[in-house]
């Protein structure tokens, strides 16, 4: 299989384009590959569907920033979308109103360019997006994890299988788009007077009208149910990321597409550990006595508790760094590639509170000179300390 091109390379954009450049840039590729401006052209029709799954990535916000992150491997998979349009129709169905407003219509595209009839298909219904927040642990977001989750959404009908009929029968071809979907409707464009087609206010796309409904719907196809769905969240995730899971969203009407269930990422505070990117940072705190003569101390991660030595004369405001203990560090292909490191800020904590013999062997040690910090000392302490 050929490897993708690059979605902004596709629409011959720059990564930093904007919404209007995109939609502009995709508006000159769809005229220039429409099949039937190319009729019979295998090429052109993959560079047009081409075109439409790098807009419909590019178009969308949230998708343009996992694209940006993740690339294509962010598309589809577990964690990514469905990967492309598989025909026409289905471009035309959800970019039909985008076409029509520059003037060119949606499957009546032939008529604009006076390139023969194409047939058009009834419209496919497509099952809006849901969302869905999943709260995770650094533990978790550490190693990756696979979570179940109870979602409420619309479910195909078991009582018509999803038909909207009582019969369980597809329904009767619609007498007024003879089952096509579309109607053909004159309207004056760019170019002068075109013919183009508009969804049929009758079926409404669909081609078929429903005239025994089924009563468990209302002629729907679809339910409200809840749904035990299992997604797979890969490590190295961040805070805010929506992971988009293709299909499992709600159910589309009468047999049509599902739509998304788009996962977004939150993270749970963890007891010891702070997170800064792929960097884990401890806060370590010592008692006087081991700051000034080293020891060993007990340091938390992600793996449990491991001990490291604090050499004699450790000053407050050093970190410490241990390198591959923070989290997993993903390239655009969501492929792991590093591990960032745990940082360690090192303070040494002053007691407040003194008994009669602490302090007497602290007012002792007040005499040495080696206890005293000189000029010298003083500098490097504040420069290492605010930098």
């Amino acid at each position: 299989m050929a490897e993708k091109r690059d979605y902004y390379e596709v629409l011959g954009v720059e990564k930093n384009a904007s919404a209007e450049d995109i939609k502009k840039a995709y508006r000159k590729k769809a005229i220039q590959y429409h099949p039937d401006k190319n009729p019979g052209d295998k090429e052109a029709e993959e560079k047009f569907k081409e075109a439409a799954e790098a807009y419909e990535v590019l178009s969308d916000p949230q998708k343009r920033q996992r694209y940006d992150q993740f690339g294509h491997a962010g598309m589809g998979g577990a964690g990514g979308f469905s990967g492309g349009f598989t025909n026409m129709e289905d471009i035309f169905s959800q970019f039909g109103d985008l076409f029509e407003s520059w003037g060119v219509g949606g499957s009546g595209f032939s008529s604009f360019f006076g390139g023969g009839s194409r047939s058009s298909q009834p419209r496919v219904r497509r099952g809006s997006d849901l969302r869905v927040k999943v709260r995770l642990t650094l533990e978790e977001i550490n190693t990756g994890v696979e979570k179940k989750i109870k979602v409420r959404k619309l479910v195909p009908c078991t009582h018509c299988h999803g038909s909207g009929s009582a019969d369980g029968s597809d329904g009767e071809t619609c007498s007024t788009c003879k089952g096509t979907g579309r109607v053909v409707r004159t309207q004056r464009g760019i170019f002068g007077m075109m013919q183009v087609q508009d969804e049929c206010p009758t079926c409404h796309g669909e081609g078929k009208v429903i005239r025994n409904k089924c009563p468990h719907c209302q002629g729907e196809g679809v339910v409200r149910d809840e749904e035990i769905i299992t997604i797979s969240i890969p490590a190295g995730v961040n805070e805010g990321m929506q992971i988009p899971i293709p299909n499992k969203g709600n159910a589309a009407p009468r047999g049509g597409i599902n739509g998304n269930l788009i996962v977004q990422i939150e993270e749970e505070p963890h007891d010891d550990l702070i997170r800064e990117g792929n960097d884990l940072v401890y806060n370590l705190l010592l008692d006087m006595p081991t700051a000034i003569l080293g020891g060993q101390v007990k340091i938390p991660t992600l793996s449990g508790d491991v001990k490291i030595t604090i050499t004699p004369g450790t000053q407050p405001g050093k970190v410490l760094r241990m390198r591959g203990k923070g989290l997993p560090i993903i390239d655009q292909y969501a492929r792991q590639y590093g591990t960032g490191d745990l940082l360690i800020n090192v303070g040494v904590y002053v007691p407040e509170r003194l008994n009669r013999e602490e302090k007497a062997m602290i007012e002792k040690l007040q005499s040495s000179q080696n206890v005293r910090p000189g000029n010298a000392d003083k500098r490097n302490f504040f420069k290492n300390l605010f930098g």
